[in-house]
């Protein structure tokens, strides 16, 4: 009994002794350690892929081949689907300014038309006087403006195959058009023929059948 009384005072007396907080901190449970996760530099890198600049995505335009005055540009279409293609040209002015575009494209045959243009001339172009186009000395036709949008004003018109027989045949065309801030000063643009022939040949090659 003796021993026991002495082992209990004595525990007694070591706990007494022991501080509050070194007391409480011998019952809680230590927090878990976080881990961490090292970032791996040569894991962690983008190691880019290549570019093939060859490569034409859907839809992307691309000048197939040059005709004289004329280039024959085209739109990349679907796998195994030929690439429509239409001829175009910049018209200058006399101080080799650009005034005005045309792109013409064949049209597949049994169509109201042998061949069709689009025609784009600049915004202060007075609508109401519509443009004429005449090949050499040969009667001029007359065509209406479509719409107009910031790029310009449109024309969208249609040509005969004796007409594209007569742009074959021909030296030159000229196209005109009058300024709405000066009507009575029409603007007359050479559409040149240079190349004409072999260029149509070579995008009526891309039209669909029918």
């Amino acid at each position: 009994m003796p021993k026991l009384s002495r082992f209990l005072s004595a525990a007694l007396l070591l706990a007494l002794a022991t501080p509050i907080w070194a007391q409480e901190a011998t019952t809680e449970t230590a927090p878990a350690a976080e881990t961490t996760t090292t970032p791996d530099p040569a894991n962690d890198l983008a190691m880019g892929t290549p570019v093939d600049d060859g490569v034409l995505n859907v839809g992307e335009p691309y000048v197939r081949e040059e005709f004289g005055d004329w280039a024959m540009r085209c739109l990349k279409a679907e796998e195994g689907q030929p690439d429509p293609c239409q001829l175009y040209q910049l018209l200058l002015d006399q101080a080799s300014n650009p005034v005005a575009e045309v792109s013409m494209f064949p049209l597949p045959a049994g169509s109201r038309a042998a061949a069709g243009a689009t025609i784009v001339a600049p915004l202060e172009t007075l609508l109401t006087a519509a443009l004429t186009i005449a090949v050499d000395d040969g009667t001029p036709r007359q065509y209406p403006f479509t719409f107009c949008n910031p790029g310009g004003c449109v024309a969208r018109v249609g040509f005969t195959q004796a007409e594209i027989d007569e742009f074959k045949a021909g030296g030159k065309a000229t196209m005109t058009i009058v300024p709405a801030v000066a009507p009575d000063e029409p603007r007359v643009l050479t559409i040149s023929l240079v190349g004409f022939t072999a260029g149509y040949e070579a995008a009526a090659a891309t039209a669909p059948a029918q």
